[in-house]
Order: C-alpha cells, then sequence, then structure tokens
C-alpha cells in the first residue's frame, strides 16, 4: 500500500492511501488546490516525515503520528473511550447520559481529520446541543467532525477579535495548560463557591509539603509539590480578577531588567 503525504497550501498537511477520496472527495479540494509532497510504501516513516514537514511548513503538528492512529482509532482518556472516523466522533454511552461522562472528562484531547478538539465546559454544551443518537446502538452517539471544527473555528475567530484566547481547539490552536487547569476549576464551582484567603492558605500547605520534599530529596514529591502549587496560584489569581499569565508576564517585565550577583546561592539584586 503506497501512502502520501499531500499539502493544502495554507491549511493543512496530511496522510491518506487514498488521495482521491480523502481530500477531493471528502474534503471538497480540486486537484489544484493541493499537491503531493512524498510518497512511500513505510508508514513509519511517511507517519515521521509527515510531522516533520507539518513543523517545516508552520502547522500545527499532529500529537499522534498516522500510524498510530491508523492502527488504532480509539482514543482513551481515564474512564472514556471514544471512536473517531473520518466523518464522526463516536461516545461510548446514549445521549441521557453524556453530559455527565462529558464532564468527567474536560481537558480531553482527540484527533480528526479536521483538527484537534478539546472538551471545555463551552464544548460540552456545543456537543449537547449537535448530538445525534446511534441508528445502530442505542448505547452511543456521536457528532460530525466537521460540524465541530465549524464551531471551534467561530469560538477561535471570536477570540482572536476580543483578544480574550480561545477556550477550546481548533486545528489550529490548542488550549494551554492554565486555560485547562481554569476549565477544571470552573466546572467544580472553585470560582462560584472559593475565595483568595482559602486559596492562599491552600498555597501554604503545598509549600509546606514542598519543603518537606525537598529535605527528604524527594523526586517524586518535590514534581507533585510544584504542580499543585501552580494549579493553586492559576486558581487564586482567578478569584483575585487577574489571569496567572498577567502576573506572570509582570513579574518578568520587572525581573528581565534586574541585575545583581549570586551570593550564598542566592540571587542578590543591584540597589542604587
Amino acid at each position: 500500500m503506497t501512502y502520501c503525504i499531500y499539502h493544502i497550501p495554507g491549511r493543512k498537511i496530511g496522510v491518506s492511501n487514498d488521495v482521491q477520496e480523502r481530500v477531493v472527495r471528502q474534503q471538497g479540494y480540486s486537484e489544484d488546490e493541493f499537491e503531493i509532497l512524498e510518497m512511500s510504501e513505510d508508514i513509519s516513516y511517511i507517519s515521521t516525515r509527515e510531522l516533520e514537514l507539518q513543523k517545516y511548513y508552520g502547522y500545527r503538528v499532529d500529537t499522534q503520528r498516522y500510524e498510530d492512529i491508523k492502527n488504532n482509532n480509539i482514543t482513551k482518556f481515564n474512564n472514556m473511550d471514544i471512536n473517531v472516523t473520518e466523518q464522526t466522533t463516536t461516545f461510548p454511552c446514549p445521549v441521557n447520559k453524556l453530559k455527565g461522562r462529558l464532564m468527567d472528562e474536560i481537558g480531553m484531547v482527540w484527533q480528526t481529520d479536521n483538527g484537534t478538539f478539546c472538551l471545555t465546559p463551552d464544548s460540552v454544551n456545543w456537543i449537547m446541543n449537535n448530538v445525534s443518537p446511534s441508528q445502530f446502538n442505542a448505547k452511543r452517539c456521536y457528532v460530525y467532525n466537521k460540524a465541530l471544527e465549524r464551531y471551534f473555528l467561530n469560538l477561535e475567530s471570536k477570540a482572536q477579535m476580543t483578544n480574550s484566547g480561545a477556550l477550546g481547539m481548533s486545528g489550529r490552536r490548542k488550549p494551554d495548560r492554565f486555560d485547562l487547569i481554569r476549565a477544571w476549576a470552573n466546572e467544580r464551582g472553585l470560582y462560584d463557591k472559593g475565595d483568595t484567603k482559602t486559596q492562599y492558605l491552600k498555597l501554604m500547605e503545598e509549600a509546606g509539603e514542598l519543603g518537606r520534599a525537598i529535605l527528604k530529596d524527594d523526586q517524586p514529591e518535590i514534581v507533585d509539590a510544584i504542580g499543585d502549587m501552580v494549579v493553586v496560584l492559576t486558581n487564586l489569581s482567578e478569584l483575585a480578577g487577574y489571569k496567572i499569565e498577567h502576573c506572570i508576564d509582570e513579574a518578568y517585565a520587572v525581573i528581565s531588567k534586574r541585575t545583581g550577583k549570586m551570593h550564598n546561592g542566592t540571587f542578590v539584586k543591584d540597589t542604587l
């Protein structure tokens, strides 16, 4: 079997073993709107080369290799398996139980031919308004990937107009770790019921755990404690009315101009 790396200028680089079916019939491009970059019968080579070319041309680099998607189109995340085909994303439960399952999987990311998508509270609402029950299995339901792509592209467009940053993930942008932390906290009511004082106390608790881990030279606990502190700081910032990215940028704007020298393992800044 021959695999082709195709290029749709300005949009994407992908792989298919049937370009006419995938690009022309399914995606609706004419033959003069795309080009074939490479061909090979070695699926492992073509999967690696696709990622290299995506990076070289400045496109989103797929999170999964073509070979892995081809051999296993089931994406697992915690307790939920979804089935991704060329046309649809299918969820393993009936519609009346779907929302609860999706909310338990906030942050789940999956790859389709139409882009990479992420579950957020907003995208869950969209899915619930557009999901259809399976005609073949009453315990399954699905959404169309193309419609999901349009939703995220519209969300991204609005975000760019307002400079607010998208909460979802289109094929060209995905939420960063701070977005996912905020989505997780918001779903659990932390921003409705929490406050800066309780988060500060939580931060001190995590700092204490970090101190104990450092004294014991417990590397896994050091990583865990630092991660927990970042989560708490993200939520504390949000409750104080700021994005943690803003706080970091403000701090860096100061330290980037700071001069000084190391003294007994500590950086001592110059004073006027």
